[in-house]
């Protein structure tokens, strides 16, 4: 899909030689007279570039920008000034309201092109990685609050079990496989003190060894 640029001018020859200019090297283009029409076309269509006179009626061109620069959609928006406003205060003042490049009357279409293009290139890039970012956020915005999902799920099991903490660090231990005397070992207590443990846990999860407990705990997300 060609991307779209607003061309806004006052002087009509201007606005349509630049929208053809631009139609002919595959870009789509609509024009806005003044200030005002073209804030309002900025905000329905959403242009990926704007092509703006300085002097215009209604809103010139400063006010128009600066006015774009204050929505949050419209702050990354490639803005060039096409003006015959050309003193250094002008310049600044455009950069100061937010354009990217101010190119002074009578400029030539070549420039004007590559100048856009240059533009277009840099946002597309700009945008895909603010994308990118967005999306690893929600990815790692999902990941946490399944984890305390998870965590709330082993808490009310627990809960519903109403293991020990003991228990609960006996459990942990024997679904990494180790034996009594390792558990015993990890938690300074006798195998025959985890033995008692792994007895009450197979009691209280209705379990009858130690592999129906192990895929119990592990089913029920008993352990992390």
């Amino acid at each position: 899909m060609p991307l779209l640029i607003l061309v806004a001018d006052d002087d009509l020859g201007i606005r349509v030689a630049v929208k053809d200019y631009l139609e002919m090297h595959g870009y789509t283009a609509i024009t806005a007279q003044n200030g005002e029409d073209a804030f309002s076309l900025v905000q329905k269509y959403r242009p990926h570039l704007l092509v703006s006179d300085i002097k215009m009626p209604y809103k010139d061109g400063y006010t128009l920008v600066k006015e774009l620069r204050q929505l949050p959609e419209f702050r990354l928006l490639p803005v060039v000034f096409l003006t015959e406003c050309d003193t250094t205060e002008n310049r600044i003042q455009g950069y100061q309201v937010g354009c990217d490049v101010y190119l002074p009357k009578p400029f030539e279409m070549e420039e004007l092109k590559a100048v856009i293009r240059n533009l277009l290139e840099r946002s597309q890039i700009i945008q895909s990685e603010w994308r990118f970012s967005q999306e690893q956020a929600q990815i790692q915005k999902n990941l946490q609050q399944q984890q305390e999902a998870a965590k709330i799920s082993i808490q009310a099991e627990m809960e519903l079990l109403d293991l020990t903490r003991r228990e609960s660090e006996v459990l942990d231990l024997l679904t990494m496989g180790l034996s009594n005397g390792e558990i015993g070992q990890r938690l300074h207590l006798s195998p025959r003190t985890i033995e008692k443990y792994v007895s009450s846990l197979l009691r209280k999860t209705d379990t009858s060894n130690r592999a129906e407990l192990v895929r119990f705990a592990l089913d029920h997300h008993l352990v992390s």
